[in-house]
């Protein structure tokens, strides 16, 4: 039978590859990438050779469905890499591996480097418990939705973010969650120039306004207290926040008083006392 394996990359130091992982791309019939001229480089310096490969990213991973189920059809390994990482979170290969389930092909993964999990567990943060939420909407309803969301999440949540959006992303999540809420920024993981910087969500807009935008980041953020009420300043701030994002002051008071559980009232109080 035909299967079709998921294989992890570098996230930045090419030492990370595992033997396994080698092994089963010099194997393959194809290998699915983002980018063939960085997946190339990745093969050469393994001495891997003869090996054909395809591109299979957001706009293409979709057209590339019929080709890979032909290939597993004649009991081909077809493996599927995406430019660093682990393939499917965040990043291509979800939809090929739907595919070949539906046509009851075998499916396999090379576990190996994964952004999220390294920058989770070297945080500091709690976690035994957490929640990971990729890249949030770009912008919309479903952005405020998302962000909202992650405020009053109890676990410890998971973010990736590009350098040139994260000021922004930190600042939106420094007025939803308040200024003492726990964070921590990694950049570069595995490279030369790995950082992790930890702090308060107020701390961190200082930090990141003074950097270049280099290399994408991972934030990890506390969890909100599970069962402290919610103070006038919390309320404040999240009314601040739906009227940013375009809600009326009636939508926003409803969406304030449902996310904190506190009577519409007491929202609706408050926000006639704001300026």
């Amino acid at each position: 039978m035909g299967t079709l394996v998921l294989v992890a990359t570098p996230i930045g130091n090419l030492g990370d590859l595992s033997p396994r992982a080698a092994e089963s791309l010099q194997g393959a019939a194809l290998i699915c990438c983002e980018d063939t001229r960085r997946t190339g480089k990745l093969l050469s310096h393994f001495g891997i050779r003869g090996v054909r490969m395809a591109i299979a990213n957001e706009h293409t991973e979709l057209a590339r469905i019929d080709e890979v189920l032909e290939l597993l059809a004649a009991g081909k390994i077809v493996a599927v890499v995406t430019d660093a990482g682990t393939p499917g979170i965040s990043d291509p290969g979800e939809r090929l591996v739907k595919a070949a389930i539906e046509h009851h092909h075998v499916i396999s993964a090379i576990p190996g480097p994964a952004a999220d999990v390294m920058a989770l567990v070297i945080s500091g943060l709690p976690s035994a418990r957490y929640v990971f939420e990729g890249f949030l909407p770009r912008s919309g309803p479903e952005r405020g939705e998302r962000l909202r969301a992650v405020a009053t999440e109890t676990r410890t949540i998971v973010l990736y973010e590009a350098p040139h959006r994260v000021a922004r992303t930190l600042t939106e999540l420094h007025a939803i969650c308040g200024d003492t809420r726990r964070v921590v920024l990694a950049r570069e993981l595995t490279k030369l120039h790995e950082e992790v910087w930890r702090g308060t969500l107020g701390e961190s807009l200082g930090h990141v306004g003074q950097r270049a935008p280099l290399g994408e980041y991972v934030i990890v953020l506390a969890g909100a207290p599970a069962s402290a009420p919610a103070s006038d300043d919390e309320i404040v701030l999240r009314l601040v926040a739906e009227l940013a994002h375009g809600a009326s002051k009636k939508s926003a008071v409803a969406a304030v008083a449902d996310r904190l559980d506190v009577a519409k009232n007491r929202v609706y109080d408050i926000a006639l006392a704001m300026k």
